[in-house]
């Protein structure tokens, strides 16, 4: 099991069986789809098959948000530095000179001496003059623009919180049962409420994608409303500062480490391999940093949906990663967390400590929602952490936390006594999960009451449990578990 997750996005590369199984078994852990990119008969099919042929594999599905992107330009549009490029707000007929765009009050919205952005940044058309519909610009390099790419306009006001095609995606998700939606720009914990409120059941979870300053501004408390975050690096760079990226993400990395939310860092990570097959020493230095700071996941984008080595891009970020979390392990093992601020942090902390001093072999978090996984996760253990739960959704999204593998168990877990704990480690033991020699450190809760959402250990050797529950028959190995 990786310790730290790979989400890989699909696209028209490896939208068929075969490669996604291979992406899988190259290290994918997670799997991303756009939807900004492709339509909704795309997205579906797509859907249906990473459920047949990796069931337990969680999905993220991006919600397009505010971002402008073009239209369907075919093969692309080429330009050359200082070469007029015109932007369309037209519904009309295309005109083969002009470039739509998705957002029809663009042409509003700017003036003239006004910048757009298009490649994280790395194009730039300068507005030179607006007449009707069409805003004229002059393209700061020469380059290519290809259908649908994001064009970044950070001094644009934003205008309502949710577009009409986020909410048709949501209802989209929730059909299809993902099990997580992503929401762009997110500048306040009022933006996850509204996409919350939206979906108006527990799933899909929410992945708050912090890009802009607002973001930053807003970060603790949006920390505290999303379920996870996503460190979009390229239009953050672009919303801030290039050289404030690195350090802003350090710090998103940090505020939600504290409130052991995982974090997903983005955006060319192995940008290289989408046309060779070797990264860059930067590259592996990029995803190594990450690690060592506490990334939950680490995310391909073209690498995976468009690149020329797909397979190779995953198995080579898996390497790197585990090659960083090894190293971090290492001292790790030897620190003692501070403080213990309520009964779950210190049962956390615990859990820590007992990890680290004890032969454990595996954590075991029994928790329907997953508070008691992700304070496990949160203080990066050596061991596997399998988080059992009887909701088959919340156990497949378990998968995007840290070392850790979601466990689905159809029992009824009590809330006046304990013994559902003995029938969770008894279906573990049964599917291979655990082993007569694992010694299992057991964190969840018991009793439940108003804010103790993880106040239990426990720690067990497989076999005595066995001995001593008269646990029948014999296990029948490591199985994958279908889940709806």
């Amino acid at each position: 099991m990786s310790r730290t997750k790979i989400v890989a996005t699909i696209g028209p590369r490896t939208n068929n069986a075969d490669c996604i199984r291979e992406l899988h078994e190259a290290g994918m852990d997670i799997a991303r789809i756009n939807g900004a990119h492709a339509n909704r008969e795309w997205h579906s099919a797509t859907i249906d098959m990473l459920r047949r042929v990796v069931p337990n594999v969680p999905i993220i599905l991006d919600l397009p948000g505010h971002k402008v992107r073009t239209g369907d330009l075919g093969d692309g549009r080429r330009f050359d530095a200082g070469e007029h490029v015109i932007f369309t707000t037209s519904t009309d007929a295309p005109d083969a000179k002009k470039i739509p765009v998705s957002d029809t009050a663009l042409h509003e919205n700017l003036a003239v001496g006004a910048v757009l952005l298009a490649g994280d940044g790395a194009i730039t058309f300068t507005v030179v003059e607006i007449k009707g519909k069409d805003v004229i610009c002059r393209a700061g390099s020469a380059g290519t623009l290809q259908s649908r790419t994001g064009i970044n306009l950070p001094t644009m006001p934003k205008t309502g919180l949710l577009t009409d095609r986020d909410r048709v995606l949501i209802e989209f998700a929730k059909d299809k049962e993902v099990d997580f939606v992503g929401i762009s720009f997110v500048g306040s914990a009022e933006h996850v409420n509204c996409v919350r409120t939206s979906i108006g059941r527990a799933w899909p979870r929410i992945i708050a994608k912090i890009e802009s300053q607002d973001g930053l501004d807003h970060l603790e408390e949006i920390v505290d409303a999303a379920d996870a975050l996503l460190v979009d690096r390229g239009d953050l760079s672009v919303q801030t500062s290039l050289e404030s990226m690195v350090m802003s993400q350090k710090h998103i990395l940090k505020v939600a480490r504290c409130a052991a939310k995982p974090v997903i860092v983005a955006t060319e990570m192995l940008h290289t391999m989408i046309e060779n097959p070797v990264p860059t020493k930067a590259e592996v230095s990029d995803i190594s940093n990450a690690v060592l700071d506490g990334a939950s996941a680490v995310m391909l984008s073209a690498e995976t949906a468009v690149g020329k080595y797909p397979i190779e891009s995953v198995a080579m970020m898996q390497r790197i990663a585990s090659a960083a979390a090894a190293h971090e392990q290492a001292g790790l093992d030897h620190q003692v967390d501070e403080g213990h601020r309520s009964i779950p942090a210190a049962v956390a902390d615990a859990v820590a400590l007992l990890s680290r001093r004890m032969p454990v072999t595996k954590i075991v978090a029994i928790t329907v929602a997953g508070f008691a996984a992700r304070m496990a996760a949160a203080s990066r253990p050596r061991q596997p952490i399998l988080a059992v739960s009887n909701d088959p959704v919340a156990a497949r999204s378990f998968n995007l936390l840290p070392g850790t593998e979601g466990i689905y168990v159809d029992v009824q877990f009590s809330r006046t006594s304990t013994d559902h704990i003995a029938k969770c480690l008894e279906i573990l033991w049964r599917r291979g999960k655990v082993v007569e020699d694992d010694l299992v450190l057991v964190t969840s809760l018991s009793y439940p009451k108003s804010g103790n959402r993880m106040n239990m250990i426990q720690m067990h050797h497989i076999g005595d449990l066995r001995d001593a529950l008269h646990w029948k028959g014999a296990p029948v190995g490591k199985t994958i578990v279908r889940e709806r």
